[in-house]
């Protein structure tokens, strides 16, 4: 991958996610949107308006001119997720934006190499855009930079649970991470940690904001920008719907939260009460689970290429999807308005969890679900009986 060598620009974003890069994207479509509403000519703009496909590609280029970015990818190890995050590249070259592809950890040396490649341009940079403040590698990056504008975008559900941290003034632990002992590699990180959480608190210096979807209450002097899918709606879309019933999966498994077993047996109860036939399975399921999924359970698994969001707007997609709470129960409803997709969320029973779960887990689970504002909420399902 091709990748510019002057990191000077006005603004670096940093990302390592799929969905991080695609809500970057958001963000910088809505600065260019308000950009060419306060201009000279006040043009106004329309979500839906169709603008002009770029060749070998079936996105359509947005009409209006990207920020003065680089977006830095920090590639992560897992395939899936890199494969993702290439196809997102390329999108994102299609708008006009500078990307910069960093192996940052691509073996023992690449993470001080990367540091050190990024900490001139860093200090130089007005505004820093992330997407994950739990991430340490981000941590570590916040603590090298000087910005006067300092903007997080979604990183999914997690963002509810950085909020409510930033706000008791509490050091960051993601939200299925268990609240007790703290290892001897988080005590050495731990004064890099504090040093991001200041990072992340607006003073009279530098500014904060959220870009976002999820419905939070940030603390004083945090602005909040709606995330409304705007680009993924003028981009993409709207889908053919098919008459069926798709399920989104999630990695409550393999971040421990769920018990596996009790997870199949949930998805074969849901699929088989709403009559769903495909399985859109999360980046980080692991493929045994996926395997028998498919084999079991008789449900067509389907991979994405890109963010859900994505692929649903740009369909074939099923007239109802069904999800477990997770972020898509947010962001879904968000980029397919105005299409007859209904989006329905189905509790995490607390017999589903591991004996190992975050005691914070149930709750944190239930305010996804409870605050998921266009999603339809199930009926609560019977916990599936426990096999021996």
């Amino acid at each position: 991958m091709s990748v510019p060598d002057d990191l000077s620009a006005g603004t670096l974003a940093f990302v390592e996610s799929p969905v991080q890069l695609l809500n970057v994207l958001e963000w910088a479509h809505d600065r260019a949107r308000d950009r060419a509403h306060d201009g000279a000519h006040h043009r106004p703009y329309d979500d839906g308006v169709p603008a002009q496909r770029t060749s070998g590609s079936d996105v359509r280029r947005a009409p209006l001119e990207p920020p003065d970015m680089v977006i830095v990818v920090l590639a992560p190890h897992d395939p899936m997720t890199r494969g993702q995050l290439r196809r997102m590249a390329e999108l994102a070259r299609d708008q006009g934006h500078r990307l910069r592809w960093e192996e940052a950890r691509g073996g023992v040396g690449a993470p001080l190499r990367t540091v050190g490649a990024l900490a001139g341009p860093l200090r130089a940079a007005h505004r820093v855009v992330i997407g994950d403040p739990f991430s340490r590698y981000v941590q570590l990056l916040l603590s090298l930079a000087r910005p006067r504008s300092l903007v997080v975008v979604d990183d999914g559900t997690a963002t509810m649970e950085f909020v409510a941290q930033l706000a008791r003034g509490e050091r960051f632990v993601r939200w299925h991470r268990p609240c007790g002992g703290r290892g001897a590699r988080d005590v050495a990180f731990a004064p890099v940690s504090a040093s991001a959480r200041r990072m992340l608190t607006p003073n009279d210096h530098r500014s904060v904001q959220l870009f976002t979807s999820m419905p939070v209450e940030p603390p004083p002097g945090v602005t909040v920008t709606v995330n409304g899918f705007a680009w993924t709606r003028a981009a993409f879309g709207p889908p053919r719907l098919t008459r069926s019933t798709d399920l989104v999966g999630t990695s409550l498994v393999e971040t421990g939260v769920v018990e596996g077993e009790r997870y199949l047996e949930a998805v074969g109860a849901l699929a088989a009460a709403h009559g769903a036939t495909r399985y859109f399975a999360h980046r980080r399921e692991s493929a045994d689970k996926l395997r028998r999924i498919a084999g079991r359970l008789g449900l067509e698994v389907v991979r994405p290429e890109l963010p859900l969001e994505l692929v649903a707007r740009r369909g074939p997609i099923g007239r109802t999807v069904l999800s477990f709470p997770s972020t898509v129960v947010h962001t879904l409803p968000l980029a397919l308005a105005g299409t007859e997709v209904s989006v329905a969320v189905c509790d995490i029973d607390p017999s589903w969890l591991t004996e190992h779960a975050s005691p914070r887990a149930q709750g944190f689970l239930s305010r996804v679900t409870g605050s998921a504002r266009h999603a339809r909420r199930l009926p609560q399902m019977s916990a599936p009986a426990r096999t021996t």
